[in-house]
């Protein structure tokens, strides 16, 4: 048997009106807090928005158009989000410690896979490896953790923990589209791939006491609806989940296609992509502030009041993208955009939690998970296709605009038919 330090000395069951300051909250679980910041940082380099900085690039070694290298991301994406139903499981059985190194050491293998492949054939394998341990296990890992780990304190956990993706967002981009201009690409996927392994002997210095999921059966769960521990079977025969399937898609399918068609939007903008990417920190500020402030709400408002807002925004930032002019009308579509991006690190992660339990958390936002790899797929092989028909870019964004109309509709109906069966908290 082995002795686990707590990240939290909390009751799982209710949540406490004396909650701690943020201060001493960060003393008291920075090592746990910062091990869920380094892999959602880490995961960086399965997302689209690092990934499709070299989208001219791999368009052009490869000799592709657009169309076939978003049907080529959108095929290695799809696998890994049927993949990740079994992978994300494993979350509770496995220690975060033990499978983030497992995920790490092969996300690093995946970049030294797209650093060396001469072969435009491989590139769907390139890819749903990428995909599978970036996008999807390392942020599945460290977003589960917090959620079984932090009850009273889950919206502060998850929104401090994901600003690793924010960092990621501000960060990468700019620098790696400057050093592409003295540096070969794949060079500089060699030096991801260098970087994920040093995240291992952290990420182990980090956890060297974890507890794993099965010793906090019934000192650190929280049950959900009628209050049940619901499993994924149970989940999937609930209508909640599939009243949920459109706003999880959404923001996956249309953030990764607007990420993914940077390069091209910026030109037919008539802007230089440094230019666009320019604008990546106010949004990476911006999503941290809605982040920040959405994880501070969840903890006073819960879920079931939140979530049929928060895709709002999006309808606005999507309209702007279509018409923008200049940049600073594009900075105003950006800062929309990151308010649900902001608001989508925290407040989708915890409802799975308020609504089905912690018990079998890993199982369920596992199938959550992906369901948004499936949208992050579907998105750039979407559009792509679109394009090569000859359907603008800009008019598919007042398409994305509707479909956020009706998102937020449907989250509306299935949130307050379900939101009696949530238990009472004391």
């Amino acid at each position: 048997m082995t002795l686990y330090s707590s990240p939290i000395l909390e009751s799982p069951a209710v949540a406490h009106p004396s909650q701690p300051r943020l201060a001493a909250f960060l003393s008291q679980n920075s090592r746990w807090l910062a091990a869920g910041g380094l892999l959602t940082l880490l995961s960086s380099f399965g997302q689209t928005y690092f990934i499709s900085i070299f989208a001219a690039q791999i368009q052009s070694d490869f000799d592709l158009s657009h169309g076939s290298w978003g049907a080529i991301y959108s095929i290695g994406t799809t696998a890994s989000a049927g993949v990740m139903i079994w992978a994300g499981g494993l979350t509770d059985r496995w220690r975060a410690r033990s499978l983030g190194v497992l995920v790490l050491a092969l996300l690093a293998a995946s970049c030294l896979a797209m650093a060396i492949n001469p072969y435009a054939a491989l590139l769907p394998f390139v890819i749903f490896a990428l995909r599978l341990t970036g996008q999807g296990m390392c942020s599945h890992i460290a977003i589960v953790a917090m959620a079984r780990w932090f009850v009273a304190t889950r919206g502060k956990a998850l929104a401090i923990a994901t600003l690793g993706f924010s960092l990621g967002e501000a960060v990468l981009p700019l620098a790696f589209v400057a050093l592409l201009t003295i540096w070969p690409w794949r060079l500089l996927w060699v030096g991801a791939a260098v970087v994920a392994l040093i995240g291992i002997p952290v990420l182990l210095a980090l956890l060297r006491t974890e507890r794993t999921p099965q010793s906090m059966a019934s000192e650190n769960q929280s049950t959900g609806m009628r209050g049940l521990h619901w499993t994924r079977r149970t989940t999937l025969h609930n209508p909640l989940f599939w009243f949920m399937v459109p706003a999880i898609l959404g923001p996956s399918a249309f953030n990764t296609a607007f990420f993914f068609h940077q390069v091209y939007f910026a030109e037919i903008k008539g802007w230089s992509h440094l230019s666009l990417v320019s604008l990546f920190p106010l949004y990476t500020v911006m999503g941290i502030g809605a982040m920040i402030l959405s994880g501070i709400a969840l903890d006073r408002f819960g879920t079931a009041r939140l979530m049929p807002l928060y895709q709002l925004p999006m309808i606005l930032a999507f309209l702007i993208f279509a018409t923008a002019t200049s940049l600073p009308h594009l900075a105003i579509g950006f800062v929309f955009m990151a308010l649900t991006t902001g608001m989508n690190a925290t407040l989708p992660n915890a409802f799975w939690a308020e609504f089905y339990g912690t018990q079998h958390i890993g199982s369920i936002k596992a199938m959550a998970t992906a369901v948004m790899v499936l949208g992050s797929a579907i998105g750039p092989g979407l559009t792509g296709i679109l394009i090569d028909f000859n359907v603008a870019l800009t008019t598919q964004y007042i398409g994305v605009a509707v479909y956020f109309v009706f998102t937020s509709v449907v989250m509306w109906i299935g949130i307050r038919k379900a939101r009696a069966d949530l238990p009472v908290l004391a």
